[in-house]
């Protein structure tokens, strides 16, 4: 549960004594006497004792107790940085007054009208997603409490900021559920989850069980699925019907949900499978814009498509040159077991692009490669259409969630050849495999427009831009910018809105 807002468009009131506050200013060489900051003075005095210029604040926000027992924290935003540099300089202040699980928490902004509004919709945001407590296991933990209210001075958003808050949702739903440890989070209590969350958001809800799915010629999510003891994988399929007869338009999302993955018969090292829970980020993600979308009343039909399983080693796991047959007719030769997220989402895309959606987007952990090429700052995305790269990489400026475009020309396709099979999952050396995994994922989309994120920046340490958890929820916040962007192109195209 988020925090409640509650906005006052006037000055912050130094009578009101709060325990917590968060003070946000743009760039100035005057203090004290520019905009009457709270403190104002102790502020100076602190400055002028550290030796610095008030432009210190640009690069490292202050803290202090005041005599009361009041924390106090200052920060100066430079709105010509990048979004994601202001991101992380105020979640790091923000972090200095969350740290001690405050229940409340106010925030003063200064400037402009536009100034106030920009910092107002940055820290809000951060406050949200970064004052509800993740789950933890504990038994005798340092006791944890979400943020509860938000008192936010001096500008006032007649939405409330309404999209923000559902970006917050969206992206403590895709943490909330990744952390979660792999006895708790299965294949079948994850189905119970997600149809839980599908009653209450008035979802369509239907489950492709594995039975139906081997009736169905879905070799490829089978040949995965095959190595678990339990039979509870599946595809799960979710529709959200946007308001209005006239929306005929519709978004795919797709997402691999692999819940724990050994490596199968090509096991992992123990160094390389602990946090395998977290492979089935990629559904957590496409499930978390799902419910931004919904939360935020988008003018789409969505499609969602969660690729549930695990990758187990047994007898019955599938093998390396075992050939299999994909829903779409493919022959896929299997080269290595750990390779097994491209082919849940070859037989997950295949469903998708039955329904003849506007648009296809994948999510998925997908490879160890791309986090070699990009480390964990950014996520890689791969696309059939020239103008969806540029969008997705504007996207990653506005939204400070950062992604590189990587190529998918088909010359690499040369390493994917197979003399037994129409194609290879992958080739043995490894190289590029992150390219040759989006070109595997290609032959399966046919020529609906298409776009694979491979998400290298699921887990960070202490945090990326706007979110303080090595879980990082990457996605869900980039994906309802990118949406809005493909509403604006899809209305130039058709003439129609909602």
């Amino acid at each position: 549960m988020l925090a409640t807002l509650t906005q006052n468009d006037n000055i912050f009131d130094e009578s009101i004594q709060p325990s917590h506050l968060l003070i946000i200013f743009p760039k100035t060489d005057k203090i004290p006497g520019k905009y009457s900051l709270p403190a104002e003075q102790t502020l100076s005095s602190l400055l002028q004792r550290q030796g610095n210029s008030p432009y210190k604040l640009m690069e490292v926000p202050l803290s202090v107790n005041l005599q009361n027992g009041a924390l106090y924290t200052w920060i100066m935003l430079d709105t010509s940085k990048s979004v994601f540099d202001q991101q992380s300089h105020l979640r790091k202040a923000m972090q200095s007054l969350l740290s001690e699980c405050p229940t409340e928490i106010h925030l003063a902004v200064y400037g402009d009208e536009a100034q106030k509004l920009h910092f107002a919709e940055l820290a809000v945001y951060i406050a949200w997603i970064n004052g509800a407590i993740l789950p933890v296991r504990k038994q005798h933990k340092i006791e944890d409490r979400s943020l509860e209210r938000i008192y936010l001075h001096g500008v006032i958003d007649p939405a409330g900021f309404a999209m923000r808050r559902a970006q917050a949702e969206g992206n403590f739903l895709a943490r909330g559920l990744t952390i979660l440890p792999p006895n708790e989070l299965t294949p079948k209590t994850y189905r119970e989850q997600i149809k839980k969350l599908a009653a209450s958001e008035n979802w369509q809800y239907q489950e492709y069980k594995l039975s139906r799915l081997r009736d169905m010629g879905a070799g490829a999510f089978v040949a995965v699925a095959q190595g678990s003891l339990t039979e509870d994988a599946t595809i799960i399929y979710l529709r959200r019907a946007a308001r209005g007869n006239e929306v005929d338009r519709t978004i795919a999302l797709v997402g691999k949900g692999v819940c724990f993955d050994t490596g199968g018969h090509n096991v992992k090292s123990a160094r390389s499978m602990y946090g395998m829970h977290e492979d089935m980020n990629g559904s957590a993600v496409a499930l978390g814009t799902l419910l931004a979308a919904t939360r935020a009343d988008l003018p789409i039909n969505i499609d969602c498509w969660l690729a549930i399983t695990q990758n187990y080693a047994s007898p019955d796991a599938f093998k390396q040159n075992d050939v299999i047959t994909a829903l779409n007719g493919m022959t896929i030769e299997i080269v290595h077991t750990d390779a097994e997220g491209r082919l849940i989402l070859a037989d997950a895309l295949t469903l998708a692009t039955k329904e003849k959606p506007d648009l296809i987007i994948d999510y998925a952990t997908l490879t160890g490669s791309l986090i070699t090429a990009l480390g964990t700052r950014y996520s890689g995305v791969f696309t059939n259409r020239d103008y969806l790269a540029q969008n997705a990489v504007a996207v990653g400026r506005s939204s400070g969630e950062r992604v590189c475009v990587f190529p998918i020309d088909s010359d690499y396709e040369t390493e994917l050849e197979s003399k037994i099979a129409d194609i290879k999952q992958c080739a043995i050396e490894n190289e590029a495999d992150h390219i040759l995994a989006a070109c595997f994922l290609r032959h399966f989309v046919s020529d609906i427009p298409w776009l694979h994120m491979d998400l290298s920046a699921t887990r960070h340490t202490d945090g990326l831009g706007a979110v303080s958890t090595d879980i990082t929820g990457f996605g869900v916040t980039w994906s309802i910018h990118f949406i809005q962007e493909i509403l604006k192109i899809l209305k130039k195209r058709t003439g129609r809105s909602r």
